[in-house]
């Protein structure tokens, strides 16, 4: 952990706009509703930021008639459109930038993923929604043993790109390994 300042090698700027921070979300976590916004935040009343950026927005309606904001030249791929596992770490954005979790999360696994004390665990995303937890190490013979937990059974062709985009985890935690493994539970 380090600090912004730290990290980008320069003083923060001395006023803060909203208005880019809200911008810097939606490049992110677009297209978003006012209330993931506000949750992702800890912010209220951002609805009169919002309707100030209304004009150079697109603004989108979700199965339940909410109101979502994008940045017009953000991607947006076609709905069909596979999306490609992902191993989310643990206190991960994409877990909490969201009012509404659905559209990664089934509501009966938030308890799974949200313990009671706080913790968030580490997520995979397989077709874009959280399908199990995850945790590594590196043993003592150097090998990174990658053990995840399945809330879903997952097919040949998700398990195998899981396993692909599971060595470059590896690589990513422990680059000293000699070899991977993975055990599913």
């Amino acid at each position: 952990h380090t600090t912004a300042e730290a990290w980008l090698g320069r003083p923060l700027a001395e006023a803060a706009s909203v208005d880019a921070m809200l911008l810097r979300y939606l490049a992110a976590f677009g297209p978003a509703s006012v209330k993931d916004m506000q949750v992702w935040s800890g912010l209220t009343r951002l609805r009169e930021v919002m309707e100030r950026l209304r004009p150079s927005l697109l603004v989108f309606r979700d199965e339940h008639g909410n109101e979502l904001f994008d940045l017009p030249e953000a991607p947006r791929p076609d709905g069909t459109t596979p999306a490609p596992p992902r191993f989310l770490g643990e206190f991960d954005n994409m877990l909490l930038s969201y009012d509404d979790r659905s559209r990664i999360m089934a509501e009966e696994l938030k308890q799974r993923v949200f313990t009671d004390n706080g913790i968030i665990r580490a997520a995979l995303l397989v077709d874009g929604f959280v399908s199990g937890i995850w945790s590594i190490v590196m043993n003592k013979r150097k090998v990174c043993v990658l053990t995840i937990m399945l809330f879903r059974a997952i097919s040949s062709s998700e398990r195998a790109s899981v396993e692909a985009e599971a060595e470059g985890l590896c690589a990513f935690h422990f680059p000293e390994a000699e070899s991977m493994e993975i055990c599913y539970n």
